[in-house]
């Protein structure tokens, strides 16, 4: 082969090969883009999707949060009546951040009224903290402990029933979970939207509460046609 050849001819063979590669990461981005929302700039498309355990058809959304959190608070409100009328194949679930002492309490509360069907009770932990100043933790697990017996006797929880919810399996299975997310998700802010396990949004990067929920929508009825 001449040499005027071969080269034509590895040239032909290299702008086939960048043409295999770009094709692919082409349509990449085009996949990752879900009507008018943007991969990276409305939501960020995970680079290890963590698919959760749903039954077939259904799309899970989680929100990580913090009881501590102003933002977390502004937007349980809408969140609330997001998950009232909300399609029925998504699978609300929230998952409370666990970055250290304090979060690891307020994530006790949480799984605490989860374990005595007292969910109730979820919007009035926000309004104990950010509205009456009871910030609900302590510098250690005893003082914080009698603090939320104290907020669970309030609201007509007795204290063998609190013990009881308060040491279960079921709040340590919580924790434990909730430890997997924060640290699986790489969760540095809050509060955090997960989509299906392979998309992560927030209201700042949506471009407001209306439209994290309208994103919310778009991207769960995307996973669901697959």
């Amino acid at each position: 082969m001449k040499r005027g050849t071969a080269y034509a001819s590895a040239l032909f063979a290299t702008t086939l090969l960048a043409a295999a590669v770009v094709a692919p990461v082409a349509m990449a981005e085009a996949a990752a883009s879900v009507g008018k929302w943007q991969a990276g700039t409305n939501y960020t498309l995970l680079e290890k999707p963590q698919p959760p355990q749903v039954s077939r058809g259904k799309v899970q959304v989680n929100e990580v949060f913090w009881y501590g959190c102003s933002h977390c608070y502004a937007l349980d409100p809408t969140l609330e009546h997001w998950n009232a009328g909300k399609p029925g194949y998504i699978e609300f679930v929230r998952t409370p951040v666990m970055w250290g002492p304090i979060h690891r309490q307020h994530a006790k509360i949480f799984y605490t009224l989860q374990a005595l069907n007292r969910t109730d009770l979820h919007p009035v932990v926000f309004k104990t903290i950010h509205h009456k100043g009871n910030i609900l933790a302590a510098q250690n697990e005893a003082q914080a402990r009698a603090l939320h017996l104290a907020f669970f006797k309030d609201h007509g929880v007795t204290e063998q029933a609190f013990n009881e919810a308060y040491d279960s399996a079921a709040v340590a299975g919580g924790l434990e979970q909730a430890q997997k997310v924060t640290q699986g998700f790489a969760v540095g802010t809050v509060p955090l939207m997960i989509v299906q396990g392979k998309y992560t949004t927030g209201v700042s990067q949506a471009g407001g509460e209306k439209e994290l929920l309208k994103l919310i929508d778009d991207l769960a009825k995307s996973e669901k046609r697959r």
